[in-house]
């Protein structure tokens, strides 16, 4: 199918969404609906902006052309900046689908999901069903529900045994969180290159590495040190720190005495704190409708939190630090 015939279908296919669908970027997960549909652009809002903003024709073709280029679909990291709507858009139409687990678009010979979430459809807690075999779920919602019960702002003034629990429950959490990180560190560590991070709503990762040294057997290390010049007394029942001072004066390299073995590990790059701010002034700007008091205590506890971030992010001085 050429574009013209794709880009018409599509112009059909959003007419076609009701007022109400809101569409989803893949990359930054910002919402944003279709305000106005022409046959040289699409125009958009995005839910936490006012101003509208054209999608231009041209731009659609180009990554029409790129998708069709990439057999295994074109990768959603390649995008340019704020091209994040355009894959988004696309896959309203039938033949185009967005797999954000595998982070590309994709055209299909088959009908596709699309990234098109009805507000009258959005998820509840009703909705919400418990992963299997993953306990760092269960544990983390009791141990929600432990810290709403509790006042845990002040420690000193619980019970010990609210204590005990919060304890025993922080450490299931942190067990369970890190056992499943790793997990995902496994799966991430296939599709991570090296300096190169990827990005996600929260923060990025990238690939990096560790050396591990171990030392090789004593008499095989006594012996290549002794051959080299150094006496084994000088080496003999002493520490690491030892040997590397006797490699400091010598010709000898690092793997003569040392087994080294290299690993490869996901660590945290960065944590983008403007996304978690975004998001707290969403919820933020949906509890402003409500006035029960659930609503207006929930809106105090996310500006405490935000109170929070704010302290634990911004740059203080060792005198303010002091005071």
């Amino acid at each position: 199918m050429s574009f013209t015939a794709s880009w018409h279908t599509l112009l059909d296919e959003l007419d076609d969404l009701p007022e109400s669908a809101t569409l989803i970027t893949p990359l930054s997960h910002q919402r944003f609906r279709i305000t106005d549909v022409q046959d040289a652009r699409v125009i958009i809002q995005f839910e936490d902006r006012d101003e509208t903003r054209p999608l231009q024709r041209d731009q659609f073709e180009t990554l029409y052309r790129r998708i069709e280029d990439a057999p295994d679909g074109f990768n959603l990291d390649r995008l340019p900046p704020d091209a994040d709507p355009y894959p988004a858009v696309w896959s309203v139409h039938p033949r185009f689908e967005v797999d954000e687990d595998a982070g590309v678009i994709t055209r299909s010979e088959i009908a596709t999901a699309t990234q098109v979430v009805d507000a009258e459809q959005e998820p509840t807690d009703e909705d919400r069903t418990e992963p299997d075999g993953l306990d760092v779920y269960s544990d983390a919602l009791l141990l929600i529900d432990a810290l709403e019960r509790h006042e845990v702002t002040d420690l000193p003034e619980l019970e010990t045994n609210a204590l005990v629990n919060l304890y025993t429950l922080l450490s299931d959490v942190q067990r369970d969180a890190n056992d499943f990180r790793q997990e995902v560190a496994d799966v991430l560590l296939v599709r991570l290159h090296h300096d190169r991070p990827v990005s996600g709503q929260y923060g990025s990762v990238q690939r990096t590495s560790r050396r591990n040294r171990s030392l090789k057997d004593d008499e095989e290390v006594l012996e290549r040190l002794e051959n080299a010049g150094i006496d084994r007394e000088r080496v003999l029942s002493v520490d690491r720190s030892k040997v590397d001072e006797a490699l400091e004066v010598t010709t000898l390299s690092e793997s003569d005495v040392y087994d080294i073995e290299e690993s490869e590990y996901v660590r945290k790059a960065e944590v983008d704190e403007d996304v978690k701010e975004s998001r707290l002034q969403g919820l933020k700007d949906r509890l402003a409708a409500s006035d029960d008091d659930e609503a207006e205590q929930l809106r105090d506890e996310i500006e405490d939190l935000e109170q929070r971030i704010d302290d634990l992010t911004s740059f203080r001085t060792g005198t303010e630090m002091q005071r």
